[in-house]
């Protein structure tokens, strides 16, 4: 047996006399003192010493022993085509490859050697090699430094972790090549306590390494090595029994029969295989305690994972050796990784052993301490590990029902409705074992049974009190689809389903409640519907996937047994439950599922009639809209021309419609007629029919009954009035808008008279102006109605119905005045952007709770989203958007994404626009908080804080591609500076414009601007400042300061800071010289130039600089073609250094004349830039942006949040890593920072405890 981890190993190994690594890595015995004699006569023949590796060149072969291996030439040592060649090709079979090494190593053991050890410093990515000098003279730890030393730090990758087919087949050729060496090796090689020795302790020293290439591959190979040899033990330990067993028959025969000598072999044989098992229990010692121990915790998880699948691999494998508590801690301590690969692993590590019931009693221990955190990571948040998880606790299921309570067990059962499929499925799985897959003995006697008297029955009746006792009544598709797999025969037991609605319970059965007779009829129309369909519910799985031959064969029998059933059924449930809205509502929507075909091949016409007859009786009792909408949706199932019951069906349903519409005419003339006022049953028997009718037109083409008119006359009655009720209204605009959407769905298919286009041209716009009229109406739900339908008619009914060849269509085009424009925004700001408690209050006395404020926000959300569908597709004029945009920051949570998606399309329109209407937005922020603060506020404020955080969350979403936003850019600047000017400050010139800290806004704007447009927006700013204003210093002048250096931030040789002093940005004199003067200048990053901690200038250095230079006629040199300045001059002419290069100061005049002068050209070169760069900016717009630049501090969540290791607070006790210091000759900063820090793996709370 394998020695448990605690005791110590006589494993002997090279030790090393001056090692930098932990004792249990180093193995090398100097002077051979622990050296073993031989043991076995096969196996330990010409056996030498570890010390004898540098003795002899030869390692014991014949001098004149071939210098060929595996066919290739070899020279000092090293093949022309290496070890590792040969199996990164993986075009040799592995079997002759390992067989080509053993030839090799029988010839000359240590080149042999050599060859294996280059293979493994090569499959870590060295380039480095280890030479037969460096073999014979140096110790493991030198020779790992001096790989280190040479180890290529220019790539992080290295094979096991490179892309690429041929590396992907590497790690298994790799691994395969490990467990075929030691099968080949089994019977004498790995005896020999030369090979193995070697090899353990360079990969005990390589996984001790800081190089993660080094680690990660040498555990790969010792964990691989260390399974290899667990199976050699396994086999050493069944020829043992075997030999065991034939020794003890041959013993207790009869002295006469005994063969003496064959006990002898036997004994010998014995002894042998003993000897050789304790060699193998002292390698695998040597392993887990030298690698596995250290690197099962290491900071890589890749590494960690490798550990667990392994230990796994051995429990399973030989569980008598490794199936302990001693080992299956380690697993349960990392099922607390912080990684999901790790827990993944342990997952699955168990799953292959709870798979084996024969092992159920050796995990006993383990099961009751970790199953609570077994059963905490159902909830992962890596949804793989959550199902194997689940997957897990079904094995535990079924190997004990005892081990799991019922809390484990609610647990799980709540995940079959959960939005993943993987993880319902696997839940739904969990759930049939535990409530679904065990029969009563008695079930076995009525297995032919059907129906009511059916196995089946109280499984059905188990799955509806399991439906009704989760209380999530409108998730039954969920739960179907979570079970389909796995209970397939049960949810497709229709007939058994339909017994029991119909049938009277047998004697001393229990009835259904009503409460669950609706939760079956939930669950019968969800199982039709999988059936039928063939597909998730909604929110489940990406969308629809092509079906197999078999399951399509599958979908049509399914279809034809329930056509089969229901046809003759659903009228006899229709009739049994027909004043129940919720059941109707459910059963009328079978009809969408059969093959109508067969109500004529199986002579079923007279159910088919019996259907018809009950649907007409439930619109007669039921003004449910629910209800209505089911039965209309069922005429339209059964009208279908491509089968011959249509003729039967469309009768059935015109004699409807007819008594529908002249009962709705009678009344309504009844109920508008003057001088008299309307009493509620005339307004009850007008709603209901109303009702009717507007819930059979959403699906049926009603044209031919007219109801435009009698709808107009009752709404225009409504708008004179202003006493209808509100439901009528609500409908009557209801059935109107598909009056006029059937009439389009006419002229669009087929031919029409221009008579037909002027009628429908005249309906829609009498049609909006109503809608606009009920905009302003005192009720809530008849605003928002109004405005819905405004919004679908105006975007049917623009510019955009002409596309696809329509040209015909062009009268119909209507397109919004500004006062419908005006209305519909101001009811976005009233309806839209408030407070939540405000929309509470106002909903009537709606019950403030959390599902209606997530009802309220859904319209709110609705609402909005139909008015920017306006401003997208151009209805509406694009400046409206700036009351959306402007609301950015405020309603993010509630509204951000609909925002910042309309800004984004509104950019893919016209990018100067949906620029011009940014910074419009950011003018009525500013001017509402000027009517609130007055012209001196706060530039701490919070309000002003606010709109400077808007405009910068703005300048994100133009992203990074400055040319492709140059121009909207520079428009954006233009307007800004216009409206910070537009009001003067009625003091006088020495006192700033009204609106001048508008600059602090805008200065947000100016990383988005080429320097080249700087220096272009930094003239046409000028041409609005006077020559005082460039002279003051005060506060209120601050915003015009930073935004000039804004504008001046980033240009090297930019002659206008002679003028305006210098930059903010650093741009002094003193930086300029840190630089070596180059002629070419680097553009540099564009930087965010006004954050609220760095854009306003050191006062005191703002008032000693200096405003104006010597030499004004410099600034001048950006209207004509810059001069190519020598990198000796580029600074010099820029920022003269010396006194007496300064000219002499000209007077102020001369300077004012200048700067006009300059202003003047600088104002017609920014046209004529604008107009050259037209075309570019303009080409290449494309249907998405791909230049928009995330908002990463509204969406990211915090690391801390949302990582949680699910730790119970273990108190484990594990060995504490103690690292010796690295002590390479050169400092390795470049390698990653990966040295083993338990805190980066598991909580402190994981680390320290004793398990058991």
């Amino acid at each position: 047996m394998i020695a448990a981890p605690e005791i110590p190993t006589d494993f002997t190994l090279l030790q090393e006399s001056e090692t930098h690594f932990s004792s249990d890595t180093d193995f090398e015995d100097i002077e051979g003192k622990n050296q073993k004699q031989g043991k076995g006569k096969t196996c330990k023949k010409g056996k030498k010493g570890p010390t004898e590796k540098g003795k002899s060149g030869n390692g014991g072969g014949k001098p004149g022993g071939p210098n060929r291996m595996n066919g290739h030439h070899q020279q000092n040592g090293v093949e022309n085509m290496m070890l590792f060649e040969v199996v990164k090709m993986g075009k040799s079979a592995m079997q002759s490859v390992v067989d080509d090494w053993i030839e090799s190593y029988k010839h000359d053991r240590d080149i042999a050697l050599l060859d294996l050890i280059n293979f493994f410093i090569q499959c870590s990515g060295c380039k480095g090699v280890v030479t037969a000098e460096m073999f014979r003279h140096m110790q493991n730890s030198e020779i790992i430094r001096k790989m280190t030393e040479e180890f290529d730090e220019d790539s992080g990758d290295y094979p096991l972790t490179m892309a690429g087919p041929q590396w992907k087949k590497f790690k298994s050729s790799f691994c395969e090549f490990i467990g075929v060496l030691v099968r080949q090796c089994q019977y004498s090689i790995i005896y020999d306590e030369y090979m193995m020795d070697t090899v353990i302790s360079l990969l005990t020293g390589l996984s001790d390494s800081q190089v993660r290439a080094f680690r990660h591959t040498s555990t790969l190979a010792a964990m691989k090595l260390m399974t290899a040899l667990v199976n050699v033990a396994l086999n050493l330990s069944i020829n043992m029994d075997n030999t065991q067993r034939q020794y003890e028959a041959e013993r207790n025969k009869i002295i006469g029969k005994r063969a003496n000598d064959r006990l002898e072999l036997l004994l010998q044989k014995r002894k042998e295989l003993q000897e050789n098992q304790d060699e193998i229990e002292n390698m695998m010692n040597a392993i887990f305690k030298g690698v596995f121990v250290h690197r099962y915790r290491d900071a890589i998880a890749e590494i960690r994972a490798i550990c667990i699948e392994e230990i796994g691999i051995w429990m399973k494998m030989y569980s008598d050796a490794f199936l302990n508590d001693s080992y299956l801690k380690y697993v349960g301590w990392t099922m607390h990784d912080k990684q999901g690969e790790v827990r993944l692993k342990c997952l699955t590590a168990l799953q292959g052993l709870y798979y084996n019931k024969e092992l159920n009693s050796k995990l006993e221990l383990f099961t009751s301490r970790f199953k609570d955190r077994i059963v905490s990571m159902t909830l992962d948040k890596e949804y793989d590990v959550a199902v194997q998880a689940i997957k897990l606790l079904t094995l535990v299921l079924q190997s004990s029902e005892e081990v799991l309570t019922a809390e484990d067990c609610e647990n799980v059962y709540h995940l079959v409705y959960s939005a993943h499929r993987p993880v319902a499925v696997a839940a739904g799985e969990f759930l049939y074992k535990k409530l679904f897959s065990r029969r009563d003995p008695e079930d076995d006697g009525i297995l032919k049974r059907r129906g009511r008297q059916s196995p089946n029955a109280n499984l059905v009746k188990t799955l509806v009190f399991f439906f009704l006792e989760s209380e999530l009544h409108e998730h039954a598709a969920y739960l179907v689809d979570s079970m389909w797999d796995c209970a397939t025969d049960l949810l497709k037991d229709w007939e058994c389903m339909n017994s029991l609605l119909l049938e009277e319970p047998l004697n001393g059965e229990e009835p259904l409640t009503d409460r669950q007779e609706s939760a079956l009829i939930e669950i019968m129309l969800c199982t039709i519907r999988q059936a039928a369909e063939c597909h998730p519910p909604v929110g489940r799985g990406t969308g629809k996937r092509v079906l197999t031959a078999k399951e399509k064969k599958t979908q049509l029998d399914d279809r034809t047994k329930i056509t089969e059933l229901f046809a003759v059924a659903l009228p006899q449930l229709l009739a049994k439950y027909s004043v129940d809205a919720e059941k109707v509502t459910n059963l009328l929507q079978l009809p969408q599922y059969f093959d109508l075909e067969i109500y004529t091949t199986g002579r079923l016409e007279k159910h088919l009639d019996a259907l018809l007859r009950q649907i007409r009786d439930i619109v007669e009792k039921h003004t449910d809209i629910d209800v209505l909408e089911a039965c209309s949706k069922t005429y339209h199932a059964l009208c279908n021309e491509e089968f011959t019951i249509f003729n039967r069906v469309d009768i059935a349903r015109s004699q409807l419609i007819d008594e529908l519409a002249d009962k709705f005419n009678r009344l309504l003339e009844d109920f508008l007629q003057e001088g008299e006022e309307p009493d509620e049953d005339d307004a009850y028997q007008v709603l209901s029919t109303l009702k009717r009718i507007t819930a059979f037109h959403n699906a049926h083409d009603l044209s031919r009954w007219d109801l435009f008119g009698c709808n107009y006359k009752l709404l225009k009655t409504g708008i004179e009035n202003g006493d209808m009720p509100e439901q009528i209204v609500i409908h009557a605009l209801q059935c109107t808008h598909y009056v006029i959407l059937w009439q389009l769905a006419k002229i669009t298919e087929s031919s029409s008279t221009k008579e037909d286009l002027l009628r429908l041209k005249k309906q829609m716009r009498v049609f909006c102006q109503i809608c606009q009229h009920y905009l302003t109406n005192v009720n809530t739900a008849v605003k928002e109605q109004a405005f819905t339908i405004l919004c679908d008619v105006l975007m049917i009914f623009s510019h955009q119905i002409m596309t696809g060849g329509r040209d015909m269509l062009e009268p119909l085009v209507y397109t919004p005045d500004s006062s419908l424009q005006s209305e519909l925004l101001s009811f976005i700001l009233d309806h839209v952007f408030i407070d939540q408690d405000d929309d509470n209050n106002s909903a009537d006395g709606q019950q403030d709770d959390e599902a209606s404020k997530i009802e309220a926000l859904h319209k709110r959300r609705n609402l909005l989203a139909a008015f920017c569908k306006l401003i997208v597709y151009t209805v509406v004029e694009m400046n409206t958007a700036a009351d959306i945009f402007k609301q950015y920051m405020k309603y993010y949570n509630d509204y951000g994404d609909i925002i910042k998606e309309t800004m984004s399309k509104t950019r893919q329109i016209d990018k100067i626009q949906c620029a011009k209407t940014l910074i419009l937005s950011l003018q009525q922020l500013f001017n509402e908080m000027i009517q609130e603060n007055g012209y001196n506020f706060d530039r701490s404020s919070p309000t002003f804080s606010g709109i400077k955080e808007l405009a910068r969350r703005f300048a994100l979403t133009f992203g990074l591609d400055q040319l492709k936003t140059r121009e909207a850019i520079a428009m954006l600047h233009k307007d800004g500076i216009e409206f910070a000017f537009k009001e003067p400050n009625p003091q006088g010139e020495s006192h700033p414009p009204l609106n001048l800290a508008f600059l602090d806004i805008l200065s947000e704007f100016s990383s988005k601007l080429l320097r080249q447009d700087k220096r272009t927006v930094y003239v046409y700013l000028e041409k609005f400042m006077t020559f005082q204003m460039s002279l003051r210093r005060e506060d209120v002048w601050l915003p015009l300061m930073s935004y000039r250096n804004s504008l001046l931030a980033g240009g090297d040789d930019d002659t206008m800071s002679v003028i305006s002093g210098i930059s903010s940005r650093g741009s002094t004199v003193r930086n300029k010289k840190t630089k070596p003067a180059t002629g070419k200048r680097k553009v540099p990053e564009a930087e965010e130039s006004s954050s609220s901690d760095s854009m306003w200038l050191n006062r005191e250095q703002t008032m000693h600089t200096p405003v104006m230079m010597q030499t004004p006629q410099l600034t001048s040199t950006i209207m004509r073609e810059p001069k190519r300045l020598r990198p000796e001059e580029s600074y010099m002419g820029v920022y003269p250094m010396q006194p007496e290069h300064h000219q002499a100061p000209l007077d102020y005049k001369q300077q004012e004349e200048a700067a006009r002068q300059q202003q003047e050209r600088a104002a017609m070169n920014y046209v004529k830039l604008r107009s050259n760069l037209q075309h570019a900016i303009r080409r290449g717009t494309s249907l998405m942006e791909d230049d928009e630049e995330p908002i990463v501090e509204d969406v990211m969540m915090s690391s801390e949040g949302r990582i949680e290791d699910l730790n119970e607070g273990m108190d484990f006790d594990t060995m504490d890593i103690d690292l010796p210091p690295s002590k390479n000759r050169r400092e390795r900063t470049e390698l990653k920072p990966d040295f083993f820090d338990p805190a980066s793996i598991m909580d402190e709370s994981v680390l320290g405890v004793s398990m058991f």
